[in-house]
């Protein structure tokens, strides 16, 4: 009996050490996976753009841009001796979908968040991340609401800057005097940059002879904007909004034998690989963009030469822009001594004041600065499109 009970005795002790996590093999393998999860060895940043859909191309580029830093910064040694563990999620360009997305990724353990691509998710986004008080950094939400909180800076201009800096360069280069101007009345994205393009226009000189609108249920005919722009003499028309809206303005304004220099934003960027669209409409458009594939820089020249290897297609602003998210982030992670085992409010903190310190030469500017209010710092430019690619404007 003594010798039952002792054994007894042991038997228990032993189940109670593996329901305790002791020794049990399962439980030591349950645990390493815990904490490879974790995140502690890695830093997970996390990525939301639309990669379906109707603005796919924005998402796209966006990521492939980012994929490549991560790959060279991986392939170096990563970040202080920390790998990128990088993840993306498709958000469709729906702000519910984008939330959706986001909340995903936080459950995957991400850290830092590159993202949202385009405007209207990234306002829904910013919400959230401001709650989670997790580090945001956009490559292309341009609206001044997409960096509303502190935690949230972007790499493109924002929206009221678009509009400044093309009534600048098309005053300043002298392109023409009578402006007409169509945009999207319903898209915080064409408004923002029309309102302070049409405010600079007058600082420039510039008349303004048509300026008409369309909403987001009326924006497959565009001849009645057209025929008014056309009546006023535009010389030149200037067109905040997207490549898909763009490429049925220009083809509608060459059916009505209107022919103005056409001058669009970023927003534009992406309009030759639209699928079916004749590239010839496109002939002599200039859009404002601070990057040109035809750079003839070393950076420009390498991003470029990796780019078309492995996705088939020259990089726009937008793969631009995520490429620069990537070093940014890696330089203000540097700058402030992160490590991967930080809280995710911590890492924030620590980002956001070496955001305000830092200088990145990048795709998209050199020494580009920020201030604390998110804002980029750098020198705006604009390619014209010959022959069917982009040139860098003089």
């Amino acid at each position: 009996m003594k010798k039952f009970l002792s054994l007894a005795l042991i038997t228990a002790m032993a189940v109670s050490a593996v329901a305790c996590g002791g020794t049990s093999s399962e439980s030591t393998a349950d645990n390493a996976q815990a904490e490879e999860s974790s995140g502690s060895d890695v830093f997970k940043i996390g990525e939301i753009g639309p990669t379906t859909g109707s603005t796919a191309i924005y998402g796209n580029s966006a990521k492939n841009g980012a994929q490549i830093a991560v790959d060279e910064i991986n392939e170096a040694g990563g970040i202080n001796g920390y790998q990128i563990d990088y993840m993306y999620e498709d958000d469709e360009n729906d702000a519910e979908k984008s939330v959706n997305a986001y909340n995903t990724l936080k459950d995957k353990g991400m850290q830092i968040l590159i993202g949202t691509v385009t405007t209207t998710p990234c306002i829904s986004v910013i919400e959230k991340s401001k709650e989670d008080n997790m580090f945001q950094l956009t490559p292309s939400a341009s609206a001044v609401e997409a960096i509303a909180t502190d935690n949230a800076f972007r790499v493109c201009f924002s929206d009221p800057n678009q509009g400044i800096a093309a009534a600048q360069y098309i005053g300043e280069h002298a392109l023409a005097t009578k402006i007409g101007i169509i945009y999207d009345s319903s898209d915080p994205y064409s408004t923002g940059i029309y309102e302070k393009f049409k405010e600079e226009a007058i600082n420039q000189g510039l008349e303004i002879v048509a300026e008409e609108a369309f909403t987001a249920d009326s924006k497959t005919d565009f001849s009645v904007q057209l025929q008014k722009a056309k009546d006023g003499g535009a010389e030149l028309l200037f067109m905040p909004f997207y490549y898909t809206e763009a490429s049925l303005v220009l083809a509608q304004a060459k059916s009505m034998d209107f022919a103005p220099i056409f001058f669009g934003v970023d927003g534009m960027d992406g309009i030759l690989t639209l699928e079916n669209f004749d590239t010839s409409l496109a002939e002599g458009v200039m859009l404002l963009t601070p990057f040109a594939a035809d750079a003839g820089d070393k950076l420009t020249q390498s991003f470029v030469e990796k780019y078309e290897a492995a996705y088939g297609e020259t990089p726009t602003q937008f793969a631009a822009d995520g490429y620069d998210c990537v070093y940014t982030i890696k330089a203000a992670i540097e700058e402030a001594g992160v490590t991967p085992d930080m809280s995710v409010s911590d890492i924030c903190e620590a980002l956001k004041t070496a955001m305000t310190t830092i200088s990145v030469d990048g795709l998209t500017g050199s020494g580009i600065t920020w201030t604390a209010d998110g804002e980029p710092s750098k020198e705006p430019k604009a390619v014209v499109i010959e022959n069917g690619v982009y040139k860098a404007a003089e």
